[in-house]
């Protein structure tokens, strides 16, 4: 038994190694500044409109791969204390030089214990070699994105699917779990 979680371990550390990686380096897209309005008010309310509108195929995991997302992704990124991220489905065609709310680079699943997956929300991302660490910072649906250095990207996740205690715009989502499924 011990054999086997740790066999688990070093796989799912090796998978999120590599899923990130390729996500860092593949490519990216520049920025488009929407507003600063507060989400739920005029133009931010319209890009969310959008974004969920652009995205409800893909509450099929199915669908989501038919369009280029992909199908299995080894780990679900969890904090302690924030909650999670879930499963990171990276669309590589979309990895483009300019953002289009409706094509974001990566859906965020959790899978429920019943082994389901559930579209909980989206990441943009856009590497630092083609908007430099340095520029001004991308912004899109008046909000501005975040450095990850480590991975040399910005990125702005959106929790357009289940709603985070924590913002619509948070990083970490209390209300999603990194479950495993039923055996």
């Amino acid at each position: 038994m011990a054999f086997d979680l740790l066999h688990v371990f070093n796989r799912m550390m090796t998978n999120l190694t590599a899923v990130v990686l390729a996500a860092a380096i593949a490519g990216g897209c520049a920025g488009q500044s929407l507003t600063t309005a507060k989400p739920g008010q005029g133009e931010t309310s319209a890009g969310i409109d959008a974004l969920r509108a652009a995205t409800r195929p893909f509450a099929s995991l199915d669908s989501a791969a038919a369009a280029g997302y992909a199908r299995t992704v080894a780990d679900c990124l969890v904090h302690e204390h924030h909650g999670a991220m879930g499963y990171h489905h990276l669309n590589r065609s979309y990895l483009a030089h300019d953002i289009e709310i409706g094509k974001p680079q990566i859906l965020l699943y959790e899978r429920m214990p019943d082994g389901a997956y559930k579209l909980n929300g989206v990441e943009f991302i856009i590497p630092y070699r083609l908007w430099p660490r340095d520029s001004v910072a991308p912004t899109l649906m008046g909000q501005t994105l975040h450095r990850e250095d480590n991975l040399e990207i910005w990125y702005l996740h959106a929790w357009v699917w289940e709603h985070s205690p924590s913002g619509l715009f948070a990083d970490w989502n209390p209300r999603v779990k990194c479950s495993a499924p039923m055996e």
